[in-house]
């Protein structure tokens, strides 16, 4: 199968569309998207460290320049949002915004948070095996970060079930291609969700508490747009990269039973094994950069205004990096995947969501070691942001 991120079949099993790009074509353009793909390990990896590529160009070209059209009006508060986060600006208004967030995510500031990680996540697995099993996504994979990243940033509990819809349909737009019913849902979700966190600062700017909105109000530096758009970015990226994890991974375990049994009579291979997973069966299969100056990839020149699709999926199962790399090994020693990133776009998030995936998977193990798949589950239709619609387990 070609590349086709629209067929269900390739969204299902993209990985040996991925080899033959690896093979074949390493740099090839993509025609329905008018992007570049990089299918190589070595290649993305270098060019997500390659500042003459960034994630936006509004920085140093307005959209006529780069040969794009005018954003619709009715995006606007989608954009709005995105652009006054750090994931899609370049220095120095990024150095600038992860200076001040990084303080929250301190190695140990992340640490002493595993003890609330660990009771949450306990919390969700004995609720799920009390009542024998059920949607495994639904009932802990999306509760846990979730609940977790709300609790960091100050979001009032009767306020959470609000936070996995907005974020569902704001990382709509970062599919291929999104159909305007999507661009239209996206752009009502991030004013709705702007909205809030509005209030929900200018209330901590008045009244703060032992938070992060209330910290990030009490920075004069940090524009309102730049704080909402930081708390979106830290909600989104705070969880759905983690549910999708969970599910998909939980999914390679079934599919390779073997390897399960394994983590099961060893649990010290916990933090390996969420390695692995994140490797071979990663949630962000793609990331993309705008080419802001003249480059060449293995002989082929891409032009600046040109965009570039970054293939972690791919890059992650490169036979030239990892040794047997379609096989899950949840013991495997050396795994420089690239599933969070590189460079200075790396996620900041990662410590904390290792945290959430080993006390996730560890409480599971433990207090439900006879789970078994109920059926087997769909792939959303989603490819960028790649995960499962369900997961039906019985807890034995």
């Amino acid at each position: 199968m070609r590349f086709d991120p629209w067929n269900p079949d390739f969204v299902a099993y993209p990985y040996g569309a991925y080899a033959e790009l690896r093979r074949e074509a390493p740099v090839s353009y993509f025609e329905p998207t008018g992007q570049w793909l990089i299918s190589r390990h070595a290649d993305v990896n270098a060019l997500l460290r390659d500042r003459r590529l960034g994630r936006s160009y509004l920085h140093v070209a307005t959209h006529e320049e780069f040969g794009r059209p005018e954003e619709p009006a009715f995006q606007e508060p989608f954009w709005r949002v995105t652009r006054a986060g750090m994931l899609d600006v370049e220095p120095p208004v990024h150095t600038r915004l992860r200076r001040l967030v990084s303080k929250a995510f301190t190695p140990r500031m992340v640490e002493s948070l595993r003890p609330r990680v660990r009771a949450i996540a306990e919390g969700l697995v004995e609720a799920f095996v009390e009542k024998g099993g059920g949607d495994l996504i639904a009932e802990v994979a999306e509760p846990l970060p979730v609940t977790v990243i709300a609790e960091m940033l100050g979001v009032p509990e009767a306020d959470r079930h609000l936070l996995r819809p907005w974020s569902a349909d704001i990382c709509q737009m970062y599919e291929l291609n999104p159909s305007v019913e999507s661009q239209h849902v996206a752009a009502n979700a991030a004013a709705e969700f702007a909205a809030y966190l509005a209030d929900l600062a200018r209330a901590r700017a008045v009244r703060p508490g032992d938070d992060l909105i209330s910290a990030l109000a009490a920075i004069e530096e940090l524009t309102e747009d730049e704080l909402i758009g930081t708390c979106v970015l830290l909600l989104n990226a705070g969880h759905e990269a983690t549910v999708n994890v969970t599910g998909n991974g939980w999914w390679s375990l079934f599919r390779n039973p073997a390897e399960l049994v394994r983590l099961r009579e060893d649990r010290s291979l916990l933090p390996t094994a969420v390695e692995e997973l994140m490797r071979w069966d990663t949630p962000l299969q793609m990331f993309e950069r705008w080419v802001l100056e003249d480059i060449e990839v293995h002989g082929v020149e891409i032009p600046r205004g040109a965009e570039v699709a970054l293939l972690f999926g791919s890059a992650n199962r490169d036979e030239t990096v990892f040794a047997d790399p379609d096989r899950l090994d949840v013991g495997r020693p050396d795994n420089p995947h690239i599933s969070f990133g590189a460079g200075i776009h790396f996620c900041l998030g990662a410590p904390l969501a290792r945290i959430e995936l080993i006390e996730s998977f560890g409480a599971l193990l433990e207090r439900a070691p006879k789970l078994e798949l109920v059926s087997e589950p769909e792939w959303k239709p989603g490819y960028v942001i790649r995960g499962l619609k369900s997961l039906d387990l019985t807890t034995g």
